[in-house]
């Protein structure tokens, strides 16, 4: 079941840097979209978002089931943040606030989006925290994000993201900054999530290494356009663009020759 649907998007920040890129994410399937830094693929998570600079002109079509968000007023579109939309950032330092306490910082979403009361609000970040496997959840609601790993800093980004029921995650190179082992736990944990919770996740990444491990499907960008779309099994087996070839040709053991195939 489609949940966002993004038709001819565009972005403009003085140039154009997003060039008419259209893709459909659905429930409980996780959509990778892959390509080089400068690529585009970051800044159409954050015109999902609205967090684009204010200068910036969007054009095209972002739909929340219903609910257009190009063009939305930034009140109504505070109420889709955090509450339909969340996301998950490459630096968890980006999403938590190093003065205040864990417990607080998951609790205040829950506060204003769904209005449940202190009691409620933090029997449900306990769980929260359990179902990240943050260790010792109680006591972590107590402590400030400096005291945990970056592994363990990131998962509690995730349950912030989670504490509202959002029905799309964007998750900007969330393991680009950890170890490889700790890596493999948040994978894990993001395709468990989008099958426990059917929440369609939007994984950007340079990484093709880790959409292999999880995407259900693989989207490539280059210079702002989307160049290849394909189920991950498709795109890793037989890629159909040259460009998707050399991100390919480029993983440690691969036997892709980019320059060797036709484009």
């Amino acid at each position: 079941m489609s949940i966002l649907d993004i038709r001819d998007l565009t972005v403009d920040i003085g140039r154009p840097l997003v060039k008419g890129l259209t893709l459909t994410l659905e429930a409980g399937r996780i959509h990778g979209l892959a390509g080089e830094s400068g690529s585009g693929k970051t800044l159409t998570a954050m015109a999902v978002l609205g967090l684009l600079p204010r200068h910036a002109r969007t054009g095209g079509s972002i739909r929340l089931g219903d609910t257009e968000l190009i063009g939305m007023r930034r009140r109504a579109l505070n109420r889709v943040r955090g509450r339909r939309i969340a996301m998950v950032f490459q630096d968890p330092s980006a999403s938590l606030h190093p003065q205040i306490q864990v417990g607080r910082q998951l609790t205040d979403h829950m506060k204003v989006h769904l209005g449940l009361k202190k009691d409620a609000a933090r029997a449900r970040a306990i769980e929260l925290l359990e179902r990240v496997q943050v260790p010792a959840p109680e006591a972590a609601l107590k402590r400030y994000p400096h005291q945990f790993s970056g592994g363990q800093r990131q998962r509690i980004a995730i349950a912030c993201a989670l504490a509202c029921d959002p029905d799309v995650l964007l998750a900007d190179e969330p393991t680009t900054a950890l170890d490889v082992t700790v890596q493999a736990g948040i994978l894990t944990l993001l395709r468990e999530l989008a099958d426990e919770r059917q929440i369609a996740v939007l994984l950007v990444t340079h990484d093709l290494g880790v959409m292999s491990a999880i995407a259900d499907e693989v989207a490539v960008m280059k210079d702002g356009r989307l160049v290849e779309r394909a189920d991950r099994e498709t795109l890793f087996r037989s890629p159909q663009h040259e460009y998707t070839r050399q991100l390919l040709a480029a993983l440690p053991g691969s036997s892709i020759e980019g320059d060797d195939q036709d484009a």
